[in-house]
């Protein structure tokens, strides 16, 4: 395919997307209803008795009409069923900012209004409507009387919000297409990252070494890179980056992710040091991918998430017995909950604008709650699987002591696990391994692997 071939194609995907937004949230509107909605796309703020403050970062539901790049703060999007979309938005002279002009190509899809300054804006949107008309506004300061009359109506109205979280799931071609893009953009810097650790780099230099490859900012990241050498991968959220290489690099643990306007990807991999004192964590890292295998094709439209969660510690259960962490049977390691210790985290959850997307806790598009199970409570993603959703799959082994603690000298576990065994693993911290899922209607599409296959043929 041409360059011009693709930009056709390109265009043709976001019509649709945009086509499919409109019928979204017409329904949604209808569900709740409301006339009409304005989308907010925030605003800047400072940090406590400062002058400046984290980068913008636009509301989801912004995002999902108009790239990131192009979103400043301030705009406001109104939505009304049968009506072209508008998008107000600012663009003033400022030698201290640039501001990104929005693109000619959205103007076939939104009507862009422009204005130099937040006063005018204002005017214009109060201007826009008829105080008859039903009206909300989801925006984080929805309730604030800052914008005095100009959006009079019901902030953040749970109806609405419940109805646009559930079917936010369901990806759009053109928002599948961003996600292989961010893939793409992730793998990079985890192909490089895993070259520089194997090089001796400390985390610190795995770390620039992963934003260099993947061509990206620290505030263009989706989440924040943990970086985990040895014993430091049993710290789920790691954050410190040590400056200094270790005298003794044995593993390391890269949970990082790619950007591409506003949509991520969110990927993991665990990796042993070279040579043959650590074939035993190799061993091991290779039955965590066997595991994960397992449960991805256990994934089908109709699946309960949480089901395949459960499915997950199953499966655990007998990873920890061939690698004689555990003794006895697989079955009664699971059934003792003893795995719940080696895998704290849930197997994984909704992936799209956000990281941990919304929507996983409600089964239905009034907001019914599924909540996690008791035993799990921190599953973030409890609903039943569907074409179309996009959400990770990240099972889990760790050594984390104030976990296993507690089963040291309990009667009921204490005696199926080896801990001298334990603790000569603990040394490695742990493991975790991340793909990124699109559900197909038979199987599904590894946006994760397939990423790796085109930036690094033959590796995953």
């Amino acid at each position: 395919m041409n360059e011009a071939e693709n930009e056709a194609e390109n265009e043709a995907e976001l019509a649709r997307h945009i086509e499919i937004l409109e019928q979204r949230w017409a329904e949604g509107l209808a569900h709740s209803g409301h006339d009409l909605v304005w989308l907010s796309a925030g605003d800047t703020s400072n940090h406590f008795q400062d002058d400046h403050g984290p980068p913008f970062k636009p509301h989801p539901y912004f995002t999902q009409w108009v790239d990131p790049q192009f979103a400043h703060p301030g705009a406001e999007l109104l939505l009304r069923p049968g009506e072209k979309p508008i998008l107000f938005t600012l663009t003033p002279e400022d030698y201290w900012h640039a501001t990104p002009p929005v693109p000619e190509y959205l103007s076939a899809h939104i009507d862009i209004r422009t204005f130099a300054d937040r006063e005018s804006l204002i005017t214009a949107c109060s201007q826009s409507v008829s105080t008859r008309h039903k009206a909300a506004r989801i925006a984080a300061d929805a309730g604030d009387s800052i914008d005095g009359n100009a959006f009079p109506g019901e902030p953040n109205p749970p109806t609405l919000l419940h109805y646009m979280d559930f079917h936010r799931a369901i990806k759009t071609e053109f928002e599948l297409q961003l996600m292989r893009d961010a893939s793409r953009v992730g793998v990079s810097g985890h192909v490089a990252a895993r070259d520089c650790f194997y090089e001796g780099g400390s985390e610190f230099d795995i770390h620039m070494a992963y934003l260099a490859a993947s061509r990206q900012m620290e505030w263009e990241l989706p989440y924040e890179n943990i970086i985990a050498i040895n014993e430091n991968a049993a710290t789920l959220h790691y954050r410190p980056q040590q400056r200094t290489r270790s005298e003794s690099s044995r593993s390391f643990l890269i949970d990082a992710g790619g950007n591409r306007s506003g949509y991520a990807s969110d990927i993991t991999r665990s990796y042993a040091a070279a040579g043959d004192d650590h074939a035993e964590f190799r061993f091991l890292i290779d039955a965590m991918l066997e595991h994960q295998n397992r449960i991805l094709a256990q994934i089908s439209p109709g699946v309960s998430y949480a089901s395949l969660h459960a499915a997950m510690h199953n499966s655990l259960a007998q990873v920890l017995v061939d690698a004689q962490i555990c003794r006895g049977e697989a079955d009664k390691v699971f059934e003792s909950g003893l795995t719940e210790a080696f895998c704290p985290h849930g197997l994984g959850h909704l992936l799209g604008i956000q990281v941990h997307d919304v929507g996983g806790h409600i089964a239905d598009e009034n907001g019914t709650l599924a909540p996690p199970p008791a035993n799990y409570p921190s599953l973030r993603f409890t609903r039943t699987i569907e074409t179309d959703q996009v959400f990770t799959i990240e099972p889990g082994l760790y050594f984390i002591e104030s976990l296993l603690a507690p089963h040291r000298n309990s009667q009921k576990t204490g005696g199926l696990v080896d801990w001298e065994r334990a603790a000569h693993l603990s040394r490695y911290g742990g493991i975790r391994i991340e793909d990124n899922v699109r559900v197909l209607p038979e199987g599904i599409e590894n946006l994760t692997q397939d990423a790796w296959r085109q930036v690094e043929p033959g590796g995953a």
